[in-house]
């Protein structure tokens, strides 16, 4: 089997005016369809796919390794790249939903703010520049500790091409890949 893409992706709702309200009106997605099944084709389609330890979501959202007990546990997660991820971060806020972590830029390059969705999905608006099938990634003393792992457990083959004292490592990427980690 060869996986070409991923043709679709959507949370399993509780409750569907609850997820309409989050997704088709806070994040502005342009769903249509009915109680029973709301979908879109008008939306690019995703440009990564990951597992995500739950440890390593908890280091990204909270800056520690356990998910915080009064937070309820995600079961999977979407990001969406926005123009502006500031702007939608205060939007989020101003109708209520709960900033966990809010325009952080990611040791890649990555810029995101995450919240909880209503059915308990970690909701990323991010802004994912492209670097030329370079990536960056925690510094090369922290990424030797872990035994060539990272804290999101990505593991970094090349680190011969740190550069040291840059604060940075560098991982080849495919060329033309898109320069998000998890």
């Amino acid at each position: 089997m060869r996986v070409l893409f991923i043709a679709g992706f959507g949370p399993i709702v509780l409750e569907m005016d609850t997820a309409r309200a989050f997704y088709a009106g806070a994040l502005g997605l342009p769903l249509t369809g009915d109680a029973a099944y709301l979908s879109t084709t008008g939306v690019d389609g995703a440009k990564h796919f990951a597992l995500w330890p739950l440890s390593a979501t908890a280091q990204s959202c909270f800056g520690v390794d356990a998910w915080p007990r009064d937070v309820p546990t995600p079961q999977g997660w979407v990001e969406f790249d926005v123009d502006d991820v500031a702007a939608a971060t205060a939007e989020l806020a101003a109708k209520g939903y709960r900033v966990l972590v809010a325009n952080k830029t990611e040791p890649w390059g990555q810029t995101v703010s995450r919240v909880l969705g209503p059915e308990g999905l970690l909701v990323g608006v991010t802004h994912t520049p492209d670097v030329g099938g370079i990536e960056t990634c925690e510094d090369r003393a922290a990424v030797d500790r872990r035994g060539g792992t990272d804290d999101r457990g990505m593991t970094h083959r090349d680190l011969s091409r740190c550069r040291p004292g840059a604060g940075h490592g560098l991982v080849q990427r495919a060329p033309g890949a898109r320069a998000l980690l998890r």
